[in-house]
Formats: C-alpha cells, structure tokens, sequence
C-alpha cells in the first residue's frame, strides 16, 4: 500500500472527509487504498486540517475564553473523544487547539531559516574562550570548534559573538603597570581626591612630547575606483623615520597655556634644568599663579636625577610627588593631542616650519580650554580609584 509521503493531495483531503464521518483507520485505509500509518501520520504532521479542525478554527475563542466556548466542547465531546474519532492522540488534539488559540492558525508557522551548527554547548566554549583570551582570533575559534566535530565558517563564528555582545575592536594601548605602579596611582588617587579645586588651579602641569613631520599614525580613508590604488591622489607618501621631527617641553595652568621650549640635540638633566631656568617663573608670572604654586612633572630619570633635584631645592620650586607610568594623569597629554592634529592639518613641508606651525598653534590654545581640563581633574582621579589604580578612559 501507499505510504503518507506518496499520497496526492486529493487523497489526503479524502482522509480530510472521511475521519470525521465516524470512519475507523481500517476502513478510511481501505477506501483509498492506502496503509493504516498513512491515515495516522496525514493527521498527526499538522499537514491536514480536520473537519474538527475547522470547527476549532471557526469558533476561536476571544483570549482569556475557556475550552467550553468551543462548539465542539458544547456538543459534550471532549479530549478523549475528539482523539478516539480522530485516531489522534490526546496531546495532539490538546496542542492543536493551543496553537490555534495562540496563533489563530494551525498550519505550520514560518521559521527562522536553516537551524544553526553552533550548539548552545559550542557557544558557551566560544565564549568562554575568548573571555578568557580576547586576542584570540576566529581562525583559531574555528580550529577548536572543528575539535569537537563543529564545523562552521569563521564569519558564522563572529556573528554569533555578535549576538552575545561581543564584537572585534581595536585594542587601546595603554602604559604597562606593574603592581608597584598600581599601588602607587591608587595611593596618589585617594591622597587627593579631597584637595579643594584651588590646589589644581594653582599646579603647574609640563611635559614632553615629540611630533615627527610625516608620523602621525592614524587610519586614513579615500573614494576611488578599481584598479586606481596606485595612482598618485590616492597613496599616502612616506618617509623614512618621520622625515624629522620635533621634540618640545611644554606648560600650562589652569588660566591658560604657558611656555613652550623646542629641545634641540639630546635631552639630559643639564638642558632641563636650563628650560626649567628660562620657562617655568616666566609662565608663572605670566599665568598669575599664587606664591603656593606647585610644579608638576613625570618621573623621567632627567626629572628625578641627583642634580635637578638639588637644582629645584636651590631655586625653591616645589614639585608634586607623582606615580610611574601616569599620562592619563596629566591634563597635558590633552593639549598635546589638540596641538598634533592641528599642526598636522596644515600640512608642514620642513622641521623648521614644523617648529614655528608648533610655536603659533600653541599660543592660540584658549584659556577656556585649560580651565575645562583643570575643572574636570577631579573626575581622573576618582576613574583611577574605580579601576583600582589600573587603567583609565583618559
């Protein structure tokens, strides 16, 4: 005989009409010619809708009615009947009237789409993979998943990262700290996370920096068509080792920005006490700090050398005790980054235009901008506390 999967639509409507009219397996069977698992299976895949079926559909209930409101119910047929006629069984025929309740149909409901090979098993090993290892690529992902016979695309892998909220990023790069550094940014952090906002407006800040005249590292993107990459307007030129570059110290205050010194040859303890010298009482005076100013600097080896040291006791300049390995400490790092974008947009063809661009743009920094800065210090050191001593977003 006929199995289910051989029968021609019109047979399957027969077997339709003919359950409902009190007709048993054996004989729907052997109206049509077909086996008895063939009558059974067309009814229990949800393929076919019954006469009770329809009468199920045609009288749904409002939400919240119970199973009584049902015609069929109201006849005083129940599960166990609906099934016995019907050669279904009981959880059948329950689910059937569940699913048309919920979703006012009973034939089968649009999926998703093809089911996925990533088992939940499969993503709590992604997952805990790259939690554990956030460097580690999808490639590699894709290796450990074939381990464990689970073979999908790398890209399939980074969309289900995806939906786990984990998605690919560019790592920042942050100074390395030690524990001893870590220790020291949290003591520096709660020591004074209490000073009132006039200790910082009357602090010094400074620091060094260096600009290279073609090396400013940053992505760069252009319009172009196939087949052009190597035409003039769309390459970036290069130089060996930046073409030049600039090495400067600088200072600022709350009230504005102070000296700017360009360091020419190498940097030692002797040509920073010599800028020390001739910018910081300067910038000083002209910022207006008050007689209990203080001196911010790092602790590069010129800075903390026998002889500065002794130079600054001589000349009476008061230095704030400062933790390795702290930029995100110093406002001034700021002010670096503004100088070396807008230096850069104007695009300077030598070293000593490089120096002067420097010079001019470093005047022109507003005030209003180092008060903001100063203002908001607070913030860094209560960021250091949070982390714990560690890194910081600034």
């Amino acid at each position: 005989m006929d199995k289910c999967k051989d029968l021609s639509e019109f047979d399957k409507d027969q077997i339709v009409m003919a359950r409902p009219l009190d007709q048993n397996i054996s004989k729907t069977a052997a109206l049509l010619g077909c086996s008895r698992s063939a009558v059974v299976f067309s009814a229990k895949t949800g393929e076919l809708v019954s006469q009770y079926q329809v009468e199920i559909t045609q009288s749904f209930p409002k939400e919240g009615g119970g199973l009584a409101d049902l015609p069929i119910y109201q006849s005083g047929k129940g599960y166990k009947a609906i099934s016995k006629a019907l050669g279904l069984l009981r959880t059948t025929v329950r689910a059937i009237i569940y699913k048309w309740r919920k979703h006012g149909t009973v034939e089968n409901l649009p999926r998703s789409g093809r089911p996925t090979k990533i088992t939940p098993r499969a993503q709590r090993q992604l997952i805990q993979e790259v939690t554990k290892d956030p460097t580690t690529t999808s490639k590699e992902l894709q290796a450990s998943l074939a381990s464990v016979k689970v073979s999908v695309h790398d890209s399939t892998i980074r969309k289900r990262l995806g939906k786990n909220g984990l998605r690919g990023r560019v790592p920042r790069q942050k100074p390395l700290l030690s524990k001893k550094n870590i220790k020291a940014r949290l003591s520096f952090a709660r020591k004074h996370l209490d000073d009132p906002q006039d200790f910082w407006e009357n602090t010094l800040w400074t620091d060094e920096t260096k600009i290279e005249l073609f090396g400013r590292s940053v992505s760069h993107y252009i319009w172009r068509k196939s087949n052009t990459a190597f035409q003039k307007k769309n390459i970036i030129p290069t130089v060996k080792y930046g073409g030049g570059s600039v090495m400067v110290w600088g200072c600022f205050a709350a009230s504005g920005p102070g000296r700017l010194a360009v360091i020419n040859g190498t940097m030692n303890s002797a040509v920073y006490q010599k800028i020390l010298k001739e910018n910081v009482r300067p910038s000083v005076c002209d910022l207006k700090l008050k007689r209990t100013w203080v001196l911010q600097q790092d602790n590069d080896p010129k800075h903390t050398s026998k002889s500065t040291s002794e130079w600054l006791k001589k000349n009476k300049m008061k230095t704030l005790e400062w933790p390795s390995q702290s930029p995100d400490l110093n406002p001034i790092e700021m002010l670096w980054h503004d100088l070396k974008k807008v230096v850069h947009a104007r695009k300077p063809s030598n070293v000593a235009e490089l120096q002067q661009l420097y010079k001019d743009e470093w005047a022109k920094i507003p005030p209003q901008r180092c008060n903001r800065l100063i203002a908001s210090y607070g913030k860094r050191l209560i960021a250091v506390v949070a982390a714990k001593g560690g890194p910081t977003s600034y």
